[in-house]
């Protein structure tokens, strides 16, 4: 017997675990469904934290998401009493010689300025001087800092626990350790998913599969989708400075300094009182989801040290307590693909995010729940959708 459902959400990470929570808070038949148990540590949101900044040198579309998730995020503290998002103020620091691009902006500090400044966000532009009084910890030369008051972190799989626990109070049925085989059109009237334990039928079906995406779309658009592995590292701190590394003391930072893709790395106050996490972003080689090497070697975590923290962040010991990678998937304009699926209206596509999706997944979760219901968002998408790339000559 095939069981029948309004919508059902593959994938259950950041975006599925956001949007099957939506749907079922208004009432619709649910089914949600992944390859792993979740939270799991084989895609892209988890690690213990996840920046969450408000005025974004992605661009000012990207703002009504985060403003909204912020509240969302709030929203899901009060009802679930756990601590999701901690505000610590956020430095982006940026060298004057620099030739980085940041998910895919060459001017990323400075449409963030501008975006501030348009969405009235509460920040101050540092100088080098500045950074130095202020912020000892940084070894800085000719560097300039946006920094934005309401930045934070958020804790990844907490965020998905929490919400994946609202779905079942409201109704929503999650099925893990289940592989998605296929989902086809169903007649005129739905979509039949295919797993590796049983088939299901719905009206609509969300495809949030992080890197896994490619499987879900047409040959012609996998090249769109590159997978690759990053680090991230817990540095150990010094132990007569470690309380100069903890918030408000030490603020969430990004800095860039580098050239190309490989902008400079980022970072977080201490969570334990012992270690930092830094990480950076690597595109050099693309990899298949299923076959990542997981262990980080001894190698790369002295490499990490020498090339990026060695002489720009003081009291930090090149010993590298722990580290784990996770996965990007990255489209060739680092921005988000959230719309339809090119050859089947019922199936929306929310994936990937190129590695700066977490913080806006609350809001983008309710983007899909509106779709999925009431036709439309709220909020305006249309600038990620697929199509973009097909009136671009990409496809």
């Amino acid at each position: 017997m095939v069981s029948k459902f309004d919508t059902i959400v593959v994938g259950l990470g950041a975006m599925g675990s956001a949007a099957i929570y939506r749907l079922a808070k208004r009432g619709i038949s649910v089914l949600g469904l992944d390859r792993f148990s979740t939270p799991h540590d084989r895609g892209s949101s988890h690690g213990q934290s996840r920046i969450i900044r408000q005025a974004l040198g992605e661009g000012e579309a990207y703002v009504p998401l985060v403003l909204r998730s912020y509240e969302l995020w709030r929203e899901i503290e009060k009802i679930t009493n756990t601590e999701l998002l901690t505000i610590t103020g956020g430095l982006t620091l940026e060298s004057k010689t620099h030739d980085a691009v940041m998910h895919g902006r060459r001017d990323f500090v400075n449409e963030a300025i501008r975006c501030a400044k348009k969405f009235d966000i509460r920040h101050e532009i540092l100088e080098a001087a500045d950074i130095r009084r202020r912020y000892p910890q940084f070894v800085v030369t000719d560097e300039r800092a946006y920094f934005e008051y309401e930045t934070g972190f958020l804790r990844p799989e907490l965020c998905i626990d929490a919400q994946l626990h609202l779905a079942r109070r409201h109704g929503a049925r999650i099925q893990t350790g289940e592989f998605v085989v296929s989902i086809e059109n169903s007649g005129n009237s739905g979509v039949t998913v295919t797993t590796s334990r049983g088939t299901y039928c719905a009206e609509k079906t969300i495809v949030s599969a992080g890197p896994w995406i490619t499987r879900f779309l047409p040959p012609a658009y996998s090249h769109l989708f590159k997978v690759s592995r990053q680090v991230m590292y817990w540095f150990e701190i010094s132990e007569n400075r470690r309380a100069s590394f903890a918030a408000p003391g030490f603020p969430i930072f990004i800095w860039i300094f580098a050239t190309g893709a490989e902008f400079g790395f980022y970072g977080f106050p201490t969570l334990d009182g012992e270690t930092i996490k830094i990480a950076t972003e690597t595109f050099n080689a693309i990899t298949d989801p299923d076959d990542v090497p997981h262990p980080v070697s001894m190698g790369e975590e002295q490499c990490m040290y020498k090339n990026y923290v060695q002489g720009r962040l003081r009291g930090i010991s090149d010993r590298c307590r722990s580290a784990a990678s996770c996965l990007y998937t990255t489209t060739p304009d680092s921005d988000f693909v959230i719309g339809g699926h090119p050859d089947n209206d019922r199936v929306i596509i929310a994936s990937p995010c190129s590695g700066h999706g977490f913080k806006h997944s609350a809001a983008i979760g309710e983007v899909l729940a509106e779709q999925v219901i009431d036709g439309k968002s709220k909020i305006d998408i249309s600038s990620f959708s697929l199509k973009r790339f097909k009136d671009h000559g990409e496809i």
